[in-house]
């Protein structure tokens, strides 16, 4: 066996060991950064790390009924979305995604962003060891610290600093939606000067997290 033939067997193995211990680290060490911060071109990164007891739990639920109602169910992905998103988009020219918060969670904190099969590989794998090796529990919370809410603004703490100057913890259910509302395009649409595309999504999320349940997230290992 020629030594470029026995990297090329041994490269995915390192790779693959690599990524393992990214994530089991990352189930007990509030991450420093994101892939997505690194990549910013905002002038000013703002981000503040806070655990899952210092987040409000309208933040939570806020976030589960705007992008991944069945969050606390399923492995990673979520099927049937990827089905209906798949048939909308044969017939219609704006595309659908069906990214669960697993998948998000995975490629803001470890990949880029873009299109081709490669990343999506790697997103598919790192969603599988997040699943494999993290309590749903920590998944949203990392989520919940990671996710874009604006130019430069990351994370829960740093958006209600920043739109309404109070900490995570405090957050009413009218402003989790609002923050909710514009997590498809943080960079589109504002939390500050909301268009009535926003305010209307973010009634609609008040009315799913009302359907959902206050309780919908008690029992999140």
């Amino acid at each position: 066996m020629t030594r470029a033939l026995r990297w090329l067997l041994i490269a995915p193995l390192l790779f693959a060991a690599f990524a393992v211990l990214q994530v089991l680290l990352l189930r007990v060490v509030p991450p420093l950064t994101s892939a997505f911060m690194l990549a910013s071109d905002a002038p000013e990164v703002r981000y503040a790390w806070v655990p899952w007891d210092r987040i409000a739990p309208a933040a939570a639920l806020a976030a589960v009924a705007a992008e991944d109602q069945k969050f606390p169910e399923h492995w990673g992905f979520d099927f049937e979305a990827i089905d209906k998103a798949i048939d909308h988009n044969q017939r219609s020219r704006r595309v659908r995604g069906a990214s669960t918060i697993s998948q998000q969670t995975a490629k803001n904190l470890f990949l880029w962003s873009g299109r081709s099969y490669i990343r999506k590989g790697l997103e598919v794998g790192y969603t599988l060891l997040i699943e494999a090796l993290w309590p749903k529990r920590r998944v949203l919370e990392v989520y919940l610290n990671i996710a874009q809410f604006g130019p430069g603004i990351y994370g829960v703490e740093a958006a209600a600093q920043a739109y309404f100057r109070k900490p995570a913890s405090r957050l009413t259910r009218r402003e989790a939606a609002l923050l909710a509302a514009v997590l498809p395009n943080p960079m589109r649409l504002k939390v500050d000067r909301p268009s009535s595309y926003v305010l209307s999504r973010a009634s609609r999320i008040e009315q799913q997290m009302q359907q959902l349940g206050s309780g919908y997230l008690a029992d999140l290992h």
